[in-house]
């Protein structure tokens, strides 16, 4: 499966944890974690982190947000 859609059918479920635990609208919630570490390295094949589970994504942005 090509990254591009495991990236897109994860982060869903990232942004929906990133509403939840931050109380924001969808836009807010892309925009934390776009402007984040955990975010670049999403965005970035050689990091693998695409390959991860949306919990284990959400928590790191959680951690780095907080």
């Amino acid at each position: 499966m090509p990254h591009g859609t495991i990236r897109a059918s994860t982060l869903k479920t990232v942004m929906r944890l990133i509403m939840e635990r931050f109380d924001c609208v969808e836009n807010e919630a892309l925009k934390m974690f776009y402007e984040s570490h955990i975010g670049a390295c999403y965005a970035d094949d050689s990091t693998g982190l695409y390959g991860q589970s949306a919990y284990y994504i959400a928590g790191l942005v959680f951690e780095e947000l907080t």
